[in-house]
């Protein structure tokens, strides 16, 4: 008897489930990999397919006000104008609910972030970030992207002590503490990167930077360049 599979059993295609799993535990796998175009279609994909005849997408990993916090905080990374709509018009919000859902480690990136943004600003405004006022919410999303700058990261690690020729051996101790806004910078982080990748791998988002697509389009990465103008073009993109 055979010790291997029989060769249809190899070649078995994966679910729809099963794709969304891959996709969701290499995006943590790889960080900050380019995120290929198959992989965004087949999300919108699962989506669309999700809706139904309803039209309308029921999440599969936020609970309500998470999932009303997520579209929201989308809105404002991409907003609407005159040239095209915004990461929710886009189907942002039901591409990281989808693969939140198939992935541990994203969904307790997102889900620890929302209960850190509402903490945040029920702290500073008295209430949850949905229900702020927009100028306190780009408040908060301009602070997070401030705090997240690469040059103002390098400037605090030379705050340390090992930093000094005198402290050597005593690199993981600093002289100022830890700012109370690194939990939500990683979060936010994340959800640019991915409200970006949704946006930018939908037909309008497609449309909106003229990519011609072809019958190799599986091979289509969103290029660095776009996610840049994308984060150029929101007013939390930093510097």
């Amino acid at each position: 008897m055979s010790e291997h599979p029989p060769e249809s059993e190899i070649r078995r295609p994966l679910t729809r489930r099963q794709m969304l799993e891959k996709i969701a535990l290499a995006l943590t796998a790889t960080g900050a990999a380019p995120f290929e175009f198959a992989w965004g279609e087949h999300v919108h994909q699962a989506a669309r397919e999700e809706k139904g005849e309803t039209g309308a997408y029921q999440p599969k990993l936020f609970k309500p006000h998470e999932y009303r916090t997520i579209r929201r905080l989308a809105e404002l990374i991409i907003p609407a104008d005159e040239h095209s709509g915004s990461a929710v018009d886009g189907g942002a919000p039901e591409f990281i609910d989808l693969l939140c859902s198939q992935n541990p480690e994203l969904a307790d990136i997102y889900t620890g972030g929302l209960l850190w943004l509402d903490a945040q600003t029920r702290r500073q405004h008295g209430a949850t970030f949905v229900d702020a006022t927009e100028a306190q919410q780009a408040s908060l999303l301009d602070r997070l992207v401030e705090e997240g700058d690469p040059e103002k990261m390098e400037a605090a690690r030379a705050t340390r002590y090992g930093a000094s020729e005198d402290y050597q051996g005593f690199s993981t101790y600093r002289i100022d503490p830890v700012s109370d806004l690194a939990p939500g910078v990683r979060f936010f982080e994340w959800l640019r990167k991915m409200t970006v990748d949704a946006f930018y791998t939908s037909p309008i988002g497609i449309e909106d930077v003229g990519y011609q697509g072809n019958r190799a389009v599986g091979q289509y990465e969103v290029p660095e360049s776009i996610i840049q103008e994308a984060l150029r073009r929101s007013p939390f993109g930093g510097a």
